[in-house]
C-alpha cells in the first residue's frame, strides 16, 4: 500500500466526483480488491446509504444488527469471514464525526496482520477529503437522504458544524428530528485552543419562517464570536440583530456556553427554553440557571452570564423543549421522570450515540402511532478535562 501521504495525494487531485472511483482503483491495484463500497450515514442517523450514480437507489442498510452498522457504532473496524475471501468495514469519520463506512471485500491471501491498519489510513485520508468535496458537489449530500428533505430542514442541516465532535478534553454528539423535516431548532460549536463555544437554538415558528430566523440568529452569534467578542455580546449582537429584522414580532430562545477547557469553568447566558441536565456520580439532576429573554423579543435587552463548573466524567445533556415538554398518553411530561431514565440507560454508550438514543425513547413516551408536533433537539458532551499542569 503507498504510504499515507500518497494516498492523501491521489485523493486530492482527485475530481470530487471521483473519490470512491480513486479508491476502489488504488484498492484493486495493491490487494485485488473483489468490491470496494461506500456507505452514508443519512440525515436520521439510521441508516448508511451505499454510494451509487444518482439517484443512489440502492438499498440502504441499517446501522443496528448489521456488520457495517457494527463498525459505524463502534468505530472500530469489523471484519467478516466469507471463507475465500473477507469483507472489512471501516469507520469513515474526521475528528469524530462520523460520516459513514468504507467496506472492502479482499480475497483471503490478502488478509494480512497489516490490512486492518493500511486501510484504516484509506478511510481516514477519505474522510478528510469528503469534507473538502462537499463544497464542491452536491453527489454526497444527495446519497445521505434516505427521503426528501423539506427546503427548511435543507437550510437548517446546511447551517450545522456537524453531528459529533471529539477532542481529549471533550466528545461531542448531537441530533435533530424529524431530521427530514426539521424547522426551527439547532446547534453550534466551536473550538479553540483554550475553548470550547456551544449553542443550543429552539427557534419560534415552523418551516421556512423558523429556518429564516435561525440563520439569522446564529450567523449573528458567529459574526460576534469570530469578531473575539464574549457571550454577552454575542448574545445582545444577536438579540439586535432579530429584533431589527422582525421588531418583537418573532424570537429565538438560545443557550450560550463557554467552556474554559484548562479549567472546566463555564460561562452561560440563557436565552430561554433550552434546559441542561448533568449526570455526575450516577445521578441525573438538573442545571439550575436563571432564564433571561429570549433573543430578539425587545429591544436592548441586557444579559448576563452565568458560571458553574464541570468535573471530569460529567455529561451534560442539553434539549430543546420539543424533548422536555412531550407528554405521554397518561400526560406526564417526559421531562418528569423519562429523561433521567434515558440519560441513565445510555449511560454506557459513547456521545455520538446518545442523542439518537435518547430521541428513539422519547418516540416510546410519545406512545404509539403519534406524531410529534415539535422539532427536537438533543446534544450530548462528555467532560474529560485537561490534566492539571505538572500531572
Amino acid at each position: 500500500m503507498p504510504p499515507s501521504d500518497s494516498v492523501e495525494r491521489i485523493l486530492r487531485a482527485a475530481a470530487p466526483h471521483e473519490l470512491l472511483h480513486e479508491i476502489r482503483a488504488l484498492l484493486v491495484a495493491r490487494h485485488g480488491a473483489l468490491s470496494v463500497e461506500l456507505l452514508l450515514a443519512d440525515y436520521a442517523m439510521t441508516r448508511l446509504q451505499p454510494l451509487t450514480t444518482p439517484p443512489h437507489d440502492a438499498e440502504p442498510v441499517s446501522v443496528y444488527s448489521t456488520a457495517p452498522g457494527r463498525a459505524f457504532g463502534a468505530q472500530e473496524p469489523y471484519l467478516v469471514d466469507g471463507g475465500e475471501r473477507v469483507t472489512v468495514h471501516l469507520p469513515v469519520s474526521v475528528r469524530g464525526d462520523r460520516l459513514g463506512v468504507l467496506s472492502v471485500t479482499l480475497p483471503r491471501a490478502a488478509r494480512t496482520p497489516e490490512i486492518g491498519d493500511e486501510l484504516g489510513l484509506v478511510a481516514d485520508a477519505l474522510a478528510h477529503e469528503l469534507l473538502v468535496a462537499d463544497r464542491d458537489t452536491d453527489l454526497f449530500r444527495q446519497a445521505r437522504r434516505t427521503d426528501r428533505l423539506t427546503l427548511a430542514a435543507e437550510m437548517q442541516w446546511q447551517l450545522l458544524p456537524g453531528r459529533s465532535c471529539a477532542r481529549p478534553e471533550y466528545g461531542l454528539g448531537a441530533q435533530l428530528e424529524p431530521a427530514y423535516a426539521i424547522y426551527g431548532d439547532s446547534f453550534d460549536w466551536s473550538t479553540s485552543a483554550d475553548h470550547l463555544f456551544l449553542g443550543v437554538n429552539n427557534g419560534m415558528g415552523d418551516g421556512i419562517d423558523a429556518a429564516l430566523l435561525t440563520n439569522l440568529a446564529v450567523n449573528a452569534v458567529r459574526n460576534a464570536r469570530r469578531a473575539g467578542l464574549g457571550l454577552v455580546d454575542q448574545a445582545s449582537l444577536a438579540d439586535q440583530a432579530v429584533y431589527g429584522q422582525y421588531r418583537g414580532e418573532r424570537h429565538l430562545a438560545m443557550l450560550l456556553l463557554d467552556f474554559h477547557l484548562d479549567t472546566g469553568r463555564v460561562e452561560i447566558v440563557d436565552a430561554g427554553s433550552p434546559k441542561v441536565w448533568r449526570l455526575r456520580d450516577g445521578n441525573v439532576e438538573t442545571v439550575e440557571l436563571e432564564a433571561q429573554l429570549p433573543l430578539g423579543m425587545f429591544e436592548d435587552t441586557v444579559y448576563t452570564c452565568q458560571d458553574f463548573r464541570v468535573e471530569p466524567g460529567d455529561r451534560l445533556i442539553f434539549a430543546s423543549d420539543g424533548v422536555y415538554d412531550v407528554a405521554s398518553p397518561a400526560g406526564e411530561s417526559y421531562s418528569t421522570r423519562a429523561l433521567a431514565r434515558a440519560v441513565t440507560s445510555t449511560r454506557l454508550l459513547p456521545p455520538s450515540q446518545v442523542p439518537g438514543a435518547i430521541l428513539e425513547h422519547l418516540a416510546g413516551h410519545r406512545g404509539a402511532g403519534v406524531e410529534s408536533t415539535d422539532d427536537a433537539t438533543v446534544l450530548c458532551l462528555d467532560w474529560v478535562g485537561r490534566p492539571a499542569r505538572g500531572a
